[in-house]
């Protein structure tokens, strides 16, 4: 028989055994804090499953010069259908968010993970097949809401399976599968152009889900997460889903979830700010293989490489700032990020060459995917109750929106102007983003010296 967490939290007190008295740890344990193995294995679970997110939205991207030849689309033309990517992230972001949150959290929210991932498996697969830019389109569609219905859930999910005191850690750590998969992608991407189509790469590269999807059946189950549950408050730490907040979470109707969510002032600004980000970061990649095909004139394999040049430095500053914001707080770390995003956004102007390619954009990766996983800490600090359904919203206005206005307006902009003026706007928009910054609430309580 399980006892209810409270009366867990009181025997622990009486217990000898605390944190404190575990034997000492050396080498580069002595970096990473401590956590129940299962907690481990969350992480790498959904660690790869961002990555496969990560892949998923920039196959498109990669491959546009070839799309764009294959269907005879302009700049503007393939714009529009980069952004029906970004319609289904909206709705599916939105959705599946609110829908996870009615499902329940811990365990539970592996079921609504494990539909999302399948959505987003069945439509790439799919894309392989179609013979009509019609039915690229529709597929455009119903892959956006996969990726965006599975990334609230994936962040909410291990949220619920880390202690609140190393949440920033792990959701760092957790989105290194963005630029990991930035830069693997087109990898793979050239290496299956080597002797296949552009189909093919729809065709292989989804199939990533199904061994994750398998992993967390196994790994995500009740008697897991009460273990993992149990160790945290033994450990004297804090447990990211208590008894009374699963309650909490249960009883709430998928529209009191939203509502909660978005009467929270910092989820309100945090979809602001987030809208900034996502048009610099779409901006940027969308076009990029584009830039480098036209205005470098590099092949398109070398291009794809080229363009997932941040992926190689993504995963530090992914871990190093999520890390900075558990002990310095959200606001200053998201500062950091939004500074160095605007000296590599104004850089990338001067990408005349292969070497500067590298150069520059292996430089943004130290910040790139850095604003996503310190945001969604800071969102579940807000509002713990309603966590897929806030990081639903906000990816989905925020991330959505901004994903289907950002590549039509920017190709219009490279057409109309070119590339200059283009990271221009890009600079500009950042800055804006400075002020949502400004008002939010910090979560974290920093400690005096």
């Amino acid at each position: 028989m399980k006892l209810p967490l409270s009366e867990l939290t009181q025997q622990s007190t009486k217990k000898t055994a605390t944190a404190g008295e575990h034997a000492p740890r050396s080498g580069l344990y002595r970096f990473l804090p401590r956590a129940h193995p299962l907690s481990w294995w969350m992480l790498i679970i959904t660690t790869l499953a961002i990555l496969m997110n990560s892949i998923d939205r920039i196959i498109l991207p990669t491959l546009l010069p070839a799309i764009m030849q294959s269907f005879n689309l302009t700049e503007v033309q393939a714009g529009w259908l980069n952004s029906l990517s970004f319609v289904g992230t909206l709705a599916g972001a939105v959705v599946f968010g609110l829908f996870s949150d009615w499902l329940g959290a811990g365990h539970k929210r592996c079921y609504s993970w494990c539909v999302t991932v399948l959505v987003e498996i069945i439509s790439g697969v799919a894309t392989a097949f179609c013979k009509t830019l019609g039915a690229f389109q529709i597929l455009r569609v119903t892959m956006g809401m996969g990726t965006g219905g599975s990334e609230p859930i994936n962040v909410a999910l291990l949220g619920e399976w880390w202690q609140k005191e190393n949440r920033g850690f792990a959701i760092g750590v957790h989105h290194t599968g963005f630029p990991l998969g930035q830069f693997i992608g087109p990898i793979l991407i050239a290496a299956i152009l080597a002797f296949a189509t552009w189909r093919e790469a729809f065709l292989f590269i989804p199939l990533i889900g199904l061994v994750i999807l398998v992993a967390q059946l196994i790994i995500g189950t009740r008697k897991n997460h009460q273990k993992v549950n149990d160790w945290i408050v033994d450990n004297k730490l804090t447990p990211p889903v208590t008894e009374s907040l699963q309650n909490t979470i249960e009883k709430s109707s998928v529209w009191a979830n939203a509502a909660s969510c978005l009467r929270n002032r910092n989820c309100q600004l945090a979809i602001l700010l987030i809208f900034g980000f996502t048009w610099a970061e779409m901006g940027i990649a969308n076009f990029l293989t584009l830039q480098l095909t036209r205005e470098v004139g590099l092949d398109l394999s070398t291009a794809a490489i080229i363009s997932g040049a941040s992926g190689l430095t993504g995963w530090i500053g992914q871990i190093l700032w999520g890390s900075f914001s558990d002990v310095k707080g959200r606001k200053r770390s998201l500062g950091i990020i939004i500074t160095g995003w605007v000296l590599a956004a104004a850089l990338c102007m001067f990408i005349h060459s292969a070497t500067l390619g590298w150069a520059i954009l292996i430089f943004w990766g130290l910040f790139r995917n850095s604003p996503y996983p310190v945001a969604y800490a800071l969102l579940i600090d807000s509002s713990p109750r309603a966590a897929a359904s806030s990081m639903g919203l906000m990816i989905g206005l925020a991330v959505g929106i901004a994903g289907i206005l950002v590549a039509p307006v920017s190709g219009w902009i490279i057409h109309r102007y070119g590339f200059t003026v283009h990271y221009l706007v890009i600079v500009a928009v950042l800055l804006l983003s400075c002020i949502p910054l400004w008002f939010i609430k910090e979560t974290v309580t920093l400690k005096k010296a």
